[in-house]
């Protein structure tokens, strides 16, 4: 696919104005600490045998928002019992933690990581573990238009808060170094990152250290409202669909969205970040992706792939993941 969206010169000072709720810090934190104080963290790690000799793995559970278990993967190097350094890493939209040994990468290099499950997703590219029992309302086939009546019943709500509690359960392993976590996805996991970063930074009495970094590739969820009018590929298109039928719905639509895009996110996030972009992304466009990295209040850098669409880099960009963590988490 050719390039649709603004030329780079353009994008690496494309600032638009934030779409940002009076309440926004509020209701996030009054979300975090509500679900605190109702629902127990409860995590537990099972230890389970993948067949593979040189990486520990065990299966995590933890309670996420609303008391529904939260499923995820722990892996560590056999060799090193810790305190570890360790990267939380979330999966794009439709995807679950998958199979054990799909998500050993980080581990392989001498880092833990624990891989946190989509509620409610897992049919699509990965297999998943983990339902949401949460409100969906009238809405678009999929998870973007789910509960979207308001911030308060939104999916994304649900599991943005679950992305956050992950940081937390990793934190809980005995082989962790809570000093030393940082927070990585693309896609749907790089909203997931972005929120997990954003939030960990908003909530007040968290009482344990700031993150180390994130990994933020080709990030959902982000400059909501433009991407709707750039591109009809599906997540987007789900909106696209939503709004067609719900003609009357658009500004509460773009209210309820406003609390989770990351633009507003990025202006709260002060840890290092790497984000990542294609240029023939078509499923997230450039622009939204700068939209959010130049919003970003801490320290960063971006990665171009410019003949490259929502794939990104591959395995090209891992090499790049093993580079910032070994940066930042040493």
């Amino acid at each position: 696919m050719p390039h649709f969206d603004l030329p780079l010169d353009q994008l690496v000072t494309y600032l638009p104005d934030r779409e940002e709720p009076a309440d926004l810090d509020e209701f996030w934190h009054r979300t975090l600490t509500e679900q605190d104080a109702e629902h127990p963290l409860d995590v537990t790690f099972e230890r389970v045998d993948t067949g593979l000799t040189e990486i520990v793995t065990e299966d995590v559970t933890f309670t996420g928002f609303g008391g529904q278990p939260v499923k995820g993967w722990f892996h560590r190097p056999v060799r090193l019992e810790g305190p570890l350094p360790t990267v939380v890493t979330y999966i794009g939209y439709g995807g679950g933690r998958g199979l054990s040994h799909e998500s050993v990468l980080h581990a392989a290099a001498g880092h833990a990581t624990l891989v946190m499950d989509n509620r409610g997703q897992g049919s699509g590219h990965r297999v998943g573990a983990t339902g949401d029992a949460g409100p969906t309302g009238s809405h678009a086939a999929g998870f973007l238009t789910a509960g979207i009546e308001s911030p308060e019943t939104y999916f994304y709500t649900r599991i943005f808060t679950d992305a956050e509690r992950a940081v937390r359960a990793a934190r809980r392993h005995t082989a962790v170094d809570s000093s030393a976590v940082l927070v990585s996805g693309g896609s749907q996991g790089g909203a997931l990152s972005l929120a997990a970063a954003a939030l960990t930074e908003l909530r007040d009495g968290l009482g344990e250290p700031a993150l180390r970094g994130a990994i933020v590739d080709v990030p959902f969820l982000a400059h909501v409202r433009r991407a709707s009018v750039l591109t009809s590929a599906r997540p987007y298109g789900e909106l696209v669909e939503y709004l067609h039928t719900h003609r009357d719905s658009i500004e509460q639509t773009f209210r309820t969205l406003s609390y989770v895009d990351g633009v507003n996110l990025a202006a709260r996030t002060t840890v290092p970040a790497m984000f990542s972009v294609g240029l023939m992304d078509e499923i997230c466009p450039p622009s939204t992706v700068y939209a959010a990295y130049n919003h970003y209040a801490g320290p960063k850098e971006m990665v171009v792939y410019p003949y490259n669409g929502h794939e990104n880099g591959g395995a090209f960009q891992e090499v790049e993941h093993l580079r910032f963590a070994r940066e930042h988490l040493g």
